[in-house]
Formats: C-alpha cells, sequence, structure tokens
C-alpha cells in the first residue's frame, strides 16, 4: 500500500490491486475513507468535514497525479509522491 502522501496527520495512499473508479484512501486518526479523483466524491467510510475539505482542496490541485499514479499502480507497481498540501 504505497504512501502517496501525507500532511496535516493525514495520510494519502492506494492500492496496487483496487478496483475501478479509481480513488484514493485517507486516513487522520481514527477515521478511513476512500475518495474518486474524478469526483472527489467520499465512496466509502467517513472522515471530519474539515479533513475532507483539505483533502478534497489537495487532490483538485493533484488530480492528474493522481490519475497517473493510479494507473502506473495498476500497470507496473510504481508510484510518485504527491506534494502536500501546503
Amino acid at each position: 500500500m504505497p504512501e502517496i502522501s501525507r500532511f496535516l496527520g493525514i495520510k494519502i495512499f492506494m492500492y496496487f490491486n483496487e478496483h475501478n473508479p479509481p480513488h484514493f484512501h485517507i486516513e487522520y486518526n481514527e477515521y478511513k475513507a476512500s475518495i474518486n479523483i474524478k469526483t472527489f466524491g467520499v465512496m466509502e467510510g467517513r472522515v471530519p468535514s474539515k479533513v475532507l475539505g483539505l483533502v478534497v482542496e489537495w487532490a483538485e490541485d493533484h488530480q492528474e497525479e493522481l490519475l497517473s499514479n493510479w494507473d502506473t499502480i495498476k500497470e507496473s507497481g510504481e508510484y510518485l509522491k504527491v506534494k502536500p498540501l501546503v
């Protein structure tokens, strides 16, 4: 489970053998959720609304990188770290 990014106590990661639609997982304290990369909607789980807002802001800025990582992780297992929210 490659960690793609980490900021403000939020961990962002993807699994190698995932199902569509393209998404990433987040962990924040005891909360977990998966986020659709194209719509930024929560697919499963829950996180505090403030955390979700920060994650969506970050994902909007890095959508192309996230989609690229989705493809390369599934094809070759390779990925690139994505800059954290600043």
